[in-house]
């Protein structure tokens, strides 16, 4: 079963759920297998806590 992790800032609902069903749909079509057995972990992380080239995406 694969599990597959995203990282990511906060997103609205609806555009996690079509990434949940893009993603899942990759992996029925790459590795022939139901879509019942691919889980789709999102993990928010919230700006202020997430930083990049030196500073926190929440001061960008």
């Amino acid at each position: 079963m694969p599990i597959v992790t995203i990282q990511q800032g906060p997103r609205d609902t609806e555009l996690k759920r079509d990434l949940v069903k893009r993603v899942t749909d990759a992996f029925v079509d790459a590795y022939k297998i139901p879509a019942e057995t691919v889980q789709v972990w999102i993990h928010e992380v919230p700006a202020d806590s997430w930083g990049a080239a030196g500073k926190l995406i929440a001061d960008k």
